[in-house]
């Protein structure tokens, strides 16, 4: 035992035990803007889920995680998805969609599951080949889900599915001269519809914007969020909102920002308390310690970020080195996410799309 302590990753759990806390403190000061008392106190859960997970972490050290993945990885993935489909059928429905069932999001638990099926999967030593069926397979493992939580419907879940699982599979080499083209191909098919909707926004034949958006595979729906993607000072009072206010929230901050708890955007409900304490919790926190505020706690995330691929570089398991992959993966996507939805690199999805329901200002 004394052993595995002095092996123990310290530089990573410290990480996670300071972004917890960090986590906590933002929570807390969002929650100021709730008027509803559970949502007021959420941090107080979300502190204890926080020790809860810092304790399962530190219990699994000293626990031999090949016979977790041998023994509990199919089982574990075979509930996942009943949850997801079981929350599709007797889930509460919040803001138009079904990703709750009872307390908890089934689509949480999906993440760990897939990951730890495609390390099941492809880090056996007796695997035979890496040809066009081990890419079906891998493709099959996350597409199950994946589709299972687009239904609900929650596409940015559903995305971070996506990256998670090429990362494993690259790491696996699996079929690599079948899945790098198909990742060149997707890379550019995202780049041709957004091309598309820019051309058909921009342009002043009302017959073009038709006929582009006639072939277009997009919803209504995801119209609006790629055209504030592109223009969100297009309508500032409704799809772009949020966008708007998450990114004045970031520039009030300056340097050092106002200070906990004293964040205005929060406070005068300008960015929406619907969203303010999960969504674009950057948002606070930016806006309250400003730059160094920020700096510190990316750099939180950097060290949490190499000292997992420094695990998975370490490793003499195959399985154990596509774990650590496929979590830093999914914490990466995270906050790449997360962030870039709210400085405007990304398009906002889901629940991050609401609007305000603050009145329009009078001119």
């Amino acid at each position: 035992m004394l052993g595995k302590i002095l092996k123990f990753n310290w530089f990573s759990f410290l990480s996670m035990v300071a972004l917890a806390v960090i986590g906590v403190i933002f929570i807390k000061s969002a929650g100021e803007a709730r008027t509803i008392t559970a949502l007021h106190d959420a941090w107080r859960v979300h502190a204890a889920t926080a020790l809860f997970g810092l304790i399962v972490y530190f219990t699994l050290t000293f626990v031999d995680y090949r016979k977790i993945l041998d023994l509990l990885t199919t089982p574990y993935f075979l509930i996942s998805l009943i949850m997801l489909v079981a929350v599709l059928a007797f889930g509460s429905k919040v803001y138009g969609g079904k990703r709750w069932l009872w307390f908890f999001q089934p689509s949480e638990i999906a993440k760990p599951a897939v990951i730890l099926m495609l390390a099941k999967m492809f880090g056996r030593a007796d695997r035979p080949t890496n040809g066009l069926l081990d890419l079906l397979k891998g493709v099959g493992i996350v597409a199950v889900p994946a589709l299972l939580i687009l239904a609900e419907p929650d596409m940015g879940t559903a995305l971070v599915l996506v990256p998670t699982a090429l990362a494993m599979l690259l790491c696996a080499k699996v079929c690599l001269k079948v899945l790098i083209p198909l990742l060149v191909t997707g890379a550019l098919s995202a780049g041709l519809i957004l091309g598309a909707v820019h051309k058909a926004e921009t342009t002043t034949d009302p017959e073009l914007k038709e006929k582009i958006y006639k072939y277009l595979p997009l919803k209504e729906h995801q119209r609006a969020r790629l055209r504030t993607f592109l223009n969100p000072e297009a309508d500032p009072y409704g799809s772009g909102w949020n966008l708007r206010q998450s990114m004045i929230s970031i520039g009030n901050g300056s340097l050092s920002g106002k200070g906990i708890g004293k964040g205005e955007q929060k406070k005068l409900q300008y960015l929406p308390p619907s969203v303010s304490m999960n969504d674009f919790i950057f948002c606070v926190l930016a806006e309250e310690t400003g730059f160094v505020g920020s700096a510190a706690m990316l750099s939180l995330f950097l060290v949490l970020l190499l000292s997992g691929l420094w695990t998975a570089v370490r490793s003499n398991d195959d399985r154990g080195r596509m774990v650590a992959i496929g979590v830093m993966t999914l914490v990466f996507v995270h906050i790449y996410i997360n962030i870039a939805m709210s400085i405007g690199l990304m398009p906002i999805t889901g629940s991050r799309c609401r609007s305000s329901a603050r009145a329009r200002p009078s001119s």
